[in-house]
This record gives C-alpha cells, sequence and structure tokens, in this order.
C-alpha cells in the first residue's frame, strides 16, 4: 500500500507490529549490502534506495527531479514486498537471482521487479543480500545508460536526433513442404473385378 509518510521512521511506525518487524529485518540486509553511492529514501510511497543527484544529476528519466531508484521495501495488503529494478532490468541478473533463490529451495513468488512473500521466514535473504552487493551504483547507472540507447534515448532520456532504436528481427519462418499427392494404382483384385464386370455386360 503507497504511503504518506513523510520519513523513513514515520513509514516504520505506521505499520503493525508483525509487518514493522519483517520490513525493519528486510531493512538491515538491505543497508548492509548498500553500496555507499545509493541513498535511502521514502520513494513512490515505499521506502526507497536510490542514485542521488548528487551521482546522477539526470535521476530518473520519467521524471528528472526523482532520483533514480534501484531498489525499494513495501508492506502490501497481503505481503511484505521487496523490489529489485537491478533484476528487473539485466536479464542475466534475473537468471542469476532465479537460480540463487530456486537452490535455498524457497518458493519465489515473483513480478516483473517484486518479490512478495506472506512472512519473512518464506524470503532467501541470503538471495536478496547479494542482489544488493553485486550492484554498485555506478554499474547499475551504467546498465541504466545502455538500456536507454537501446531506445534511442541519451542519458537524460530525452530521443536523440540520429539514433535508431534496436530493433528485434521476426524470427524466421519455416518453409511449408507440401507432400506429393500419391494417386492410388489399382490393385490386382480391383482390376479383376473391373473385367468380370465388362464380360458380364457382354
Amino acid at each position: 500500500m503507497k504511503s504518506s509518510a513523510a520519513t523513513v521512521k514515520e513509514y516504520l511506525a505506521s505499520l503493525p507490529a508483525d509487518r514493522r518487524a519483517g520490513i525493519e529485518a528486510l531493512r538491515k540486509v538491505i543497508l548492509e549490502n548498500l553500496d555507499k553511492d545509493y541513498e535511502e529514501c521514502m520513494l513512490y510511497g515505499m521506502i526507497g534506495y536510490a542514485v542521488p543527484h548528487r551521482v546522477w544529476p539526470s535521476g530518473y528519466h520519467c521524471d528528472p527531479k526523482k532520483p533514480l531508484m534501484m531498489a525499494a521495501l513495501s508492506s502490501q495488503k497481503n505481503a511484505l514486498t521487496v523490489y529489485l529494478m537491478s533484476v528487473y532490468n539485466d536479464q542475466s541478473e534475473r537468471a542469476w537471482f532465479q537460480g540463487a533463490w530456486a537452490k535455498t529451495g524457497k518458493k519465489l513468488n515473483m513480478g516483473g521487479c517484486c518479490i512478495r512473500f506472506k512472512k519473512l521466514e518464506d524470503a532467501a535473504l541470503d538471495v536478496i543480500a547479494e542482489a544488493i552487493r553485486r550492484t554498485p551504483a555506478k554499474a547499475y547507472v551504467d546498465n541504466y545508460v545502455k538500456i536507454l540507447a537501446s531506445t534511442g534515448r541519451g542519458p537524460d532520456g530525452r530521443k536523440l536526433k540520429d539514433a535508431k532504436p534496436v530493433v528485434k528481427k521476426p524470427a524466421a519462418k519455416k518453409p511449408v513442404v507440401k507432400k506429393p499427392v500419391v494417386k492410388k494404382t489399382a490393385t490386382k483384385k480391383t482390376a479383376s473385378k473391373k473385367t468380370a464386370k465388362k464380360s458380364a455386360k457382354r
């Protein structure tokens, strides 16, 4: 649920005791593994972990006034949720994340960038920690710029005049092979029946 809290402290105070304990445990894991160039803040009604403007002045291209978010925490109606944009934006990171989570034996309930669980025990905390640790701010920004470039946009998100967006080629269609039409040849039995009918008419 989107919160109107102005600070992380206010957000935590607004949660029921059981939810607060879960969010605080997840927050501790994130903060212990977070690169120094990220900052914790309230963003989109959640606890966000973003590349601040002092590191990336352009901010988020859809809303440059906001910093570039990499991760977030939220207490939703039916679940605790961790948002990992680093896993959402990078196919190789997503493959690693899903594989690492599977090895823990815990069930993964994952959408585009959100990982949901009803209780803290369902979360693979070591995998979340590693996902945060292996995404330093500089590498995250570099990948973000590459993604923008692939859509014909510059680092500030504006469309480049001479840029050509990457267009995926449609998969080649398999050639349709027509089966040869085989005419049925008369068997000895049918041939002899026809001969018998002709001789009977005579």
